[in-house]
Parts: C-alpha cells; structure tokens; sequence
C-alpha cells in the first residue's frame, strides 16, 4: 500500500500534506496588520491595534493556530495611500507575510489591493468601506459594509421621509469620503432629489468662505461628509460661529465617537447618520468589551469597528487553520465565509469580497445615537 506524502515550502515554512490535510506550519503565523496610527485617523487605528492584538493573545492562548502561534507585524498606513502601498511592501517582500489585517481606511486598501495580489497575499480588511473595493480582486475581502448601504440608507430618509429636495455636501478629499458622496448622490438623484458638492482637501481649517458659498445656495440640509470626527466638528463649529445652523447629515465615522456627539450636543441634535449596528445582546461582543476593558481599564472607541476588528483576527485563525499559511488559499476561504459567528454577529462573505450586511439609520438626540424613527 501506498502513503502519498507531499512536501509544499510557502513563504519560508513548509507543510507536510497526507491526504489533502495541512499538518502545523512550521514557527509563528506572521500576520500584517496596517491601521492608521498617526494623524487624525490615529482615533481609530490605535483602537484597532489594542482589539486586533487582543484577539491574537487570546487565540495564541488558546493553542495558536495547529500549535503554532500568530505573530503580528504592525505597520502605520497613516490613512494614506502612499504609506499603506509602502507598509504593504515591507510586510511582503521583508516580512514574508501571506495575510494582511487591513488597510482601514479606504485609501490604505486601494493602495495595497494591487501590491498584495501581485504577491498572491490575501488580504482581509475590518474598515474600509469604499465602494470601489467591491470586487476588486480575489486576494481582497472586507468584513465591514460597503459604503453604498450607508448613502442609499441617507438618501431614502431624506427624499422621503423629510421630503428634502437639495442636498449640499462638504466632501473631504479622501476615498472614504468620496465612497459615501457617491452612493448618496446615486440613490437622491434617481429618487428625483438634487445634490451639490463642495470639496477640501484634509488640511483645510478654515471652512468660512465654503460655508458662504454653501449658505447662498439655500440647500435644504447639509451632508458634512469627512474621513475623522475632529473634521467634522470643525466644519460644524465653524457654521455656527457663523450664525448657520441647517439640517444635518453626518457619515458613520461620528456616530461612533460618543465624546464628540456628546461634547457637540446642541449643534448636532437632530443629525441624521447610518451607521453599521452594534448588536450589545451579542455574547461574543460582551465577552471582547469585558477583556478589552480588563486589559486597559475602559471600553474601546467606535465599537462599530472594533466588532469588526476583533472577528478578523479569528476569520484568518480559521482560514489559516483551514487551509494553511498560504494567501491564495486564505483568500479563497474568505471569499466563501457563510453565517460564521462573531462579536459583530453572523459573517458571511460573498464571491464578491463584501460581507452581506449594512447600515441601520440612527439620528443624534439629547447628545446621544438612537436608531432613527420617522
């Protein structure tokens, strides 16, 4: 009788196949992890660094992965095309990764999608949201929603339900924020609405002159559309130093900052967002607030994402576990998630790389998120 035994050397480990079935990989599970950890966005990178490293101890706890431990490699993407493409080549061509947690914004993604499936890495992110990821690439999937929920969510209430006409945007020069501009104005426009746009690149401070230009137009709301919450209470604030103080929608980032929504209460009431839920019934989802704060002390910001963090860190532990240390195949495994159960609920993936969930309508009242009702 013959024993088929197959030696397979990937990414400077090797796998010793009987059968189909991957024995251990032999030393750390080297995992890239790219976040925003400077800048503005450094609110959620840092965040996201402490829940993703959080799950990996727990799952090196655990017994690893076949006996072999998760190491992670951080790199800071910066929220920044160009710096996400560099960290992506370090993780690869120095590091040696076969999977990346990341990026988080969806400039980082965009900027590494095409480095990583050049190398054949998979590459899963838990907060970029553009999209123009849709179905970007096979090494490429998200466990976090598309942004073209969130615009199509905002759109219906405000034709709709408010029976808004005219929409002014203030639209930061970001992907992100381009994503949620897009897919408003997509879903108003076909509604029979009319949108107008006005953009700034990250660095501006001084909104006056926009603000003007805005007012004059008599738009009947306001969408302030920015990659981090700091920008959007600038613009804010500075509308009503102004004297204006129109109806408001904001993007999912503010919601997530209850600091800001609080801090900025009377500004902010009445603010319509949509924003990707929080089920706090969850028991995986209690269970990760109660070690993040056992660890440091407080709940972690913008629980929205860290939900999402914190899965997928256990999303590549099974497909590494599944399949090995091997990004076509930890790619493929992702693209064929169905109802996997984390803190942010049941996962499923589709062909397309997109989770199949999306945003729940919410509006800011007494300097809290409650869920919208008309």
């Amino acid at each position: 009788m013959w024993i088929v035994v197959l030696i397979v050397v990937v990414g400077g480990g090797w796998y010793l196949m009987k059968g189909g079935a991957a024995a251990p990989h032999e030393g750390p599970m080297k995992v890239g992890v790219i976040l925003p950890l400077t800048g503005d966005a450094a609110v959620y990178g840092e965040p996201g660094r402490k829940i993703i490293e959080l799950a990996a101890e727990e799952i090196n706890a655990a017994g690893g992965v076949n006996g072999e431990t998760i190491e992670l490699i951080v790199e800071d993407g910066k929220c920044d095309g160009t710096a996400a493409a560099n960290a992506a080549q370090k993780l690869i061509n120095v590091d040696g990764v076969q999977v990346i947690i990341g990026g988080f914004c969806s400039s980082e993604s965009l900027s590494i999608v095409p480095i990583a499936e050049a190398a054949k890495v998979a590459v899963l992110s838990p907060g970029s949201s553009s999209p123009k990821l849709t179905d970007i690439s096979k090494y490429y999937a998200r466990n976090y929603p598309s942004d073209s929920t969130q615009g199509s969510v905002l759109a219906n209430i405000a034709y709709t339900d408010k029976e808004w006409e005219n929409i002014a945007f203030f639209q930061e020069q970001t992907d992100y924020a381009l994503g949620v501009y897009t897919a408003f104005s997509d879903t108003f426009t076909k509604l029979g609405g009319t949108v107008t746009k006005e953009e700034f690149p990250t660095e501006t401070t001084d909104f006056r002159s926009i603000i003007t230009k805005v007012r004059g137009q008599n738009p009947d709301a306001v969408f302030i559309d920015t990659q981090t919450p700091a920008v959007t209470i600038r613009v804010l604030t500075q509308m009503n130093q102004m004297g204006w103080e129109p109806e408001i929608l904001v993007s999912d980032i503010l919601p997530g900052d209850p600091v800001s929504v609080a801090e900025n209460a009377a500004a902010l009431e009445g603010a319509l967002a949509a924003e990707f839920g929080v089920d706090m019934n969850n028991a995986k989802f209690v269970a990760m607030l109660a070690s993040y704060k056992a660890k440091h002390g407080a709940e972690p910001g913008y629980l929205g994402y860290a939900q999402t963090e914190y899965d997928s860190v256990y999303l590549v532990r099974d497909a590494l576990t599944a399949v090995g240390y091997d990004g076509t195949k930890v790619a493929q495994w992702l693209h064929n998630v169905k109802d996997w159960d984390g803190a942010a609920g049941k996962v499923t993936i589709g062909s397309n790389g997109d989770p199949l969930t999306g945003h729940r309508a919410e509006m800011i009242a007494g300097g809290k998120v409650v869920p919208y009702v008309k």
